[in-house]
């Protein structure tokens, strides 16, 4: 098992497998808040691409928050699989939408800070993380990428399951994941340092590659 010395290693590692797309000028590299964010700022400087934030909210079902029926994304974007939320009832969806917008529209209103509105049209999305456990996230990212109007979806992550990996190449034009072990277990136990990333170190990496 190889381990990354912390987030900045991680990026450095996925910038190197993604360098095709340095200096493309439709490309526009998204980190996924949090832990995705300061990956994503290492991907961005090191191609030479804009770097934004993606936050998606999973609409997980009320007794098992962990599945995920559907996602929030900017922009009013709600991307539903109707097979798991046909069994919700309308109040319970209506909860749960409410609950996961308030922390949506929370986390926009922090992190964008007077960024214009994310604006995909046309453009080579490159959804960042910092690994994958059940993929879900980043699935979910992928199909609101698409709905703001991302003609090509990349999904880069420094580690992941195999399980989450193929979900993901099914979904994304393209997964790069450098690690796929087979006896995969949390994604904190592939870093040295692995500390939870705060709002205040989200906007400042955001604030320092504008």
């Amino acid at each position: 098992m190889t381990t990354y010395r912390d987030r900045t290693e991680a990026g450095q590692e996925l910038a190197d497998r993604l360098s095709g797309l340095a200096g493309q000028p439709d490309v526009v590299v998204l980190g996924l808040v949090r832990g995705g964010v300061p990956v994503a700022r290492v991907v961005a400087e090191r191609l030479g691409a804009p770097l934004d934030v993606l936050v998606v909210r999973k609409l997980g079902m009320p007794w098992a928050p962990e599945v995920a029926y559907g996602a929030l994304g900017p922009d009013g974007v709600q991307v539903l699989n109707e097979m798991i939320a046909g069994g919700l009832s309308e109040h319970d969806r209506a909860e749960v939408r409410r609950r996961e917008q308030a922390e949506l529209d929370r986390r926009e209103s922090r992190y964008r800070a007077g960024r214009p509105p994310l604006d995909l049209r046309g453009r080579t999305a490159v959804i960042v993380d910092d690994g994958l456990a059940t993929g879900a996230t980043a699935r979910a990212a992928v199909q609101v990428a698409r709905h703001l109007g991302a003609t090509r979806v990349v999904v880069a992550v420094p580690v992941g399951s195999e399980q989450a990996y193929e979900m993901l190449a099914a979904e994304a034009d393209q997964v790069v994941c450098p690690q796929t072990p087979p006896d995969f277990g949390a994604v904190g136990a592939y870093y040295d340092d692995f500390h939870e990333i705060s709002d205040d170190e989200v906007a400042q990496a955001l604030t320092a590659t504008a």
